[in-house]
């Protein structure tokens, strides 16, 4: 496409230097001349532009040429502040969450016999077990240690629990399946939000951007970018994404054990889970169960106990499926930890993000943008060598014309 557009040019400089040869021969002569002549200025015109936004035009050094990559880091702040401020906002995360039912999803999922068959319990864990629920009298279960474990589980600070149990699995690096979930949202995220993307890039455009469709063009380069950048980041263990995530689920952990501010809004999202009453419902029909069930269960698979923990996980998983508020409880905490994560922790993936564009080599990054729209750069170019011939002949006409 660019030896086409270039041999046109080249075409209406050889029909203008014909035409010029023969004006005095017949009028047609001037209209081809004064077609040509125009046609020359357009294409030379449109040519120069669509030069000056990847690099300088015959290498001189004009001003405002060589835009994408004089403006490298200018794309990379704003790309990292259009994320911050329509994907990282306590409104779009709460909206996104909001529309998705992650306790039924989870329900769902333990309900299946399938995905409980395997669990394990080790044994010395499960010979403690037995001794505990042998030494409880079931003439005072139900209420009273239901209320006793509730009143247990207000004094005792989960904060710290999780945040000890978060740090001990990126120990153990058992946390990289949840940094995979993580990245999948985040796609699903931009998925659902690109025609927000499109719409923001179309407003901050310039008219001279608008006016030839490269906005248009520019949108799809940057959501083809993020997605890239998505799917190097899931298939790539090394890449330097994950390590800013790890370092954010790292913070996180030691703000659970050691952040007064933060503790205090997870003691606040437990006491409104241990106070729903369907949880109650649910712990009193079924303790005595457990307890019963889960003694023979370890005492007959040595001390494993596997077979009723799968009929137990699979139980608060059909709870979980089916009751309506336990639902709503369970999705109000998880959108608020989502909410919270993405107040607290927005500005370092904002910092990755212009980063790691930062990081882009400038002629790598002008490659990819000149591939990804460079044939319809090539048609401007042809269209304004066109157009100009078309005004150039309109312009002669009238000037022959009115003269």
């Amino acid at each position: 496409m660019r030896r086409t557009a270039t041999g046109l040019i080249v075409l209406m400089a050889g029909l203008f230097l014909l035409s010029g040869r023969y004006l005095e021969l017949h009028p047609a002569w001037g209209y081809l001349h004064a077609f040509a002549e125009a046609a020359m200025v357009g294409g030379l015109a449109d040519w120069f532009a669509v030069t000056a936004l990847f690099r300088r035009p015959l290498g001189l050094p004009i001003p405002h040429t060589a835009i994408i990559p004089e403006n490298k880091d200018r794309i990379a702040d704003t790309m990292a502040g259009f994320l911050r401020e329509n994907f990282l906002t306590p409104a779009v995360v709460g909206r996104r969450m909001g529309s998705m039912n992650l306790a039924k999803a989870i329900g769902s999922y333990l309900a299946d016999p399938k995905a409980t068959r395997d669990s394990r319990i080790r044994l010395g864990a499960g010979e403690l077990a037995v001794e505990v629920l042998e030494s409880l009298d079931p003439e005072r279960l139900g209420t009273q240690v239901r209320s006793g474990i509730k009143s247990q589980l207000d004094k005792l600070e989960i904060a710290p629990l999780i945040g000890g149990m978060l740090t001990a699995m990126m120990a153990d690096g058992k946390h990289k399946p949840l940094i995979d979930k993580i990245i999948r949202w985040a796609g699903l995220v931009l998925e659902d939000n690109e025609q927000l993307v499109r719409e923001m890039v179309h407003r901050r455009a310039n008219g001279i951007l608008r006016f030839t469709g490269l906005d248009e063009r520019l949108a799809n380069s940057v959501i083809d970018g993020l997605y890239k950048l998505l799917a190097e980041v899931l298939v790539d263990p090394n890449h330097p994404l994950r390590d800013k995530i790890e370092e954010g689920l790292a913070e996180f952990a030691t703000g659970l054990r050691e952040d007064p501010e933060l503790q205090a809004r997870i003691e606040r999202m437990k006491r409104e889970m241990l106070g729903n009453p369907a949880i109650a419902e649910w712990w009193q029909g079924t303790w005595e169960r457990i307890r019963a069930n889960l003694i023979v269960s370890i005492r007959e698979s040595g001390g494993l106990g596997s077979g009723y923990v799968s009929e137990t996980l699979a139980e608060l998983g059909g709870a979980l499926r089916d009751d309506l508020r336990l639902q709503r409880q369970i999705n109000r905490f998880a959108r608020r930890t989502a909410v919270g994560i993405a107040t607290r922790y927005g500005d370092q993936i904002v910092r990755l993000v212009s980063e790691t564009v930062r990081r882009w080599d400038a002629h790598t990054i002008t490659d990819r943008v000149e591939s990804a729209v460079g044939r319809d750069l090539q048609f401007i170019r042809i269209n304004g060598t066109m157009v100009g011939g078309l005004v150039g002949l309109t312009i002669h006409f009238l000037s022959e014309t009115l003269g």
